[in-house]
């Protein structure tokens, strides 16, 4: 898509239509809107949210969303939502960490939703709280199947392959290096620009991401609302056989169409999907000693009820230089409160250099002490003072003040390694008593 596909602004209010004169003037639902459109409304927020945070957009569509057939039970068998079910506890200490998800075979014919395979979660949809991680391996599309998640906004991160979207608002896509969000309740249909496909999915039951305070940074830096990227309005007005896809209360429905369902001629509003170029993020850093909090690469965030706590943090780690002096520059160890999960989308992280791949994942939960390898604690302990590039990288980090609870599938996954914890057992005493 051309530059002048999208809008920009992240949080900003906008209207386009697909045809002239499709948005009213003056009012959102006159008594007859042009082209013998409907007027519908959709909210992302309560309507009595202060204004800063309400969210809604005004649709005019050839059809209302009430059109559909009877819901009826439909099942996806990778994808579960937090609390879940027959895993016991579902919470360790462990340090943990995953090869990367393997990728449809060429005989295969796999959708992004069939391949779903959810790995962590918390909270839960109906308390309006936590998250889950997902990964998507495919190779196939349904032009005829939309899918609509009422339990939470979607963040698509493209590890390998071209994704599109084709939702109410307009059309996105997102290659590996851009972050794509779908709100809870819009409507959509995925399509692969390349196969196969393969990524994480972070599912937010929480307050909708938003860019985070930048406090003493002052006015410029991290994400820059100018650099998000909304659709223009585009529409489809086809009569066949459709089916949607509904995800509500952690349970899969399906309703028959007998029309598109992405018919919106025009909207206009601030609740709409987006996507990012994470290319574009400025990466704020010391030039002086020390390494600083991973809060400052913090792109998007879901605020929790407790102040300065996150629901969910989306944080990454892109190429930038690394000049502190007299200093460790990898990542210090540490525990802290807040659990953190990493992937990977290309390059190698600096604290891990081996056995961490794109693709793949950690977890490091609540206190679980972690760090960087004893390879990477020798190189960085040897290291010069001299400005140093860090290349080709684009690490990311999903992190929430609860605990992240783990699927039985990713507990008894092939793909977990049970040696981790080895990479830190080289790390010894170095300790000298003065005499």
């Amino acid at each position: 898509m051309q530059g002048s596909s999208y809008q920009s602004g992240f949080g900003s209010y906008f209207e386009c239509e697909a045809e002239t004169g499709a948005l009213p003037k003056g009012q959102n639902s006159p008594r007859n809107p042009a082209y013998g459109l409907y007027a519908e409304q959709i909210n992302g927020s309560a309507f009595t949210a202060p204004r800063s945070s309400n969210l809604r957009s005004w649709l005019y569509k050839i059809r209302p969303s009430v059109v559909h057939r009877r819901f009826v039970p439909a099942r996806l068998e990778g994808w579960q939502t937090p609390p879940f079910a027959n895993n016991g506890n579902g919470i360790s200490p462990q340090q943990m960490r995953w090869d990367p998800y393997p990728l449809p075979t060429s005989d295969q014919k796999v959708t992004l939703f069939e391949s779903l395979q959810t790995w962590l979660g918390n909270g839960d949809p109906e308390g309006r709280s936590g998250a889950a991680i997902h990964l998507y391996a495919a190779n196939a599309a349904k032009d005829d199947e939309f899918f609509v998640n009422a339990d939470g906004e979607m963040l698509f991160l493209p590890q390998l392959g071209e994704l599109a979207v084709d939702t109410e608002m307009g059309y996105l896509e997102a290659s590996p290096g851009f972050l794509l969000v779908i709100p809870r309740g819009i409507k959509f249909r995925v399509k692969l620009l390349s196969e196969p496909v393969r990524g994480y999915l972070a599912e937010n039951f929480g307050a909708p991401m938003r860019l985070p305070e930048l406090g003493p940074i002052g006015a410029n830096g991290l994400a820059n609302p100018r650099d998000f990227e909304y659709p223009q309005a585009k529409y489809w007005d086809e009569k066949a056989s459709f089916e949607l896809l509904c995800k509500y209360g952690g349970r899969f429905w399906r309703s028959a169409l007998d029309a598109n369902p992405l018919d919106v001629v025009a909207w206009h509003g601030n609740y709409a999907p987006y996507r990012y170029d994470m290319a574009r993020f400025n990466t704020i850093g010391t030039v002086s000693y020390d390494h600083p909090d991973p809060s400052i690469f913090t792109v998007l965030s879901s605020p929790s009820a407790l102040q300065g706590v996150a629901n969910l943090d989306f944080v990454i780690f892109p190429p930038r230089w690394m000049v502190a002096e007299h200093s460790f520059r990898p990542p210090y160890y540490h525990r802290n409160l807040m659990s953190e999960y990493m992937g990977l989308i290309s390059g190698s992280y600096d604290a891990k250099p081996k056995g961490f791949l794109a693709g793949g994942g950690t977890l490091h939960n609540c206190m679980s002490p972690h760090g960087p390898d004893s390879e990477a604690f020798r190189a960085a302990s040897q290291g010069s003072d001299s400005p140093e590039k860090y290349k080709d990288v684009l690490a990311f980090m999903f992190e929430s003040h609860r605990d992240w609870r783990i699927s039985r599938e990713a507990l008894e996954s092939p793909l977990l390694q049970d040696d981790y914890s080895e990479c830190w057992q080289g790390l010894e005493s170095h300790f000298s008593a003065r005499a």
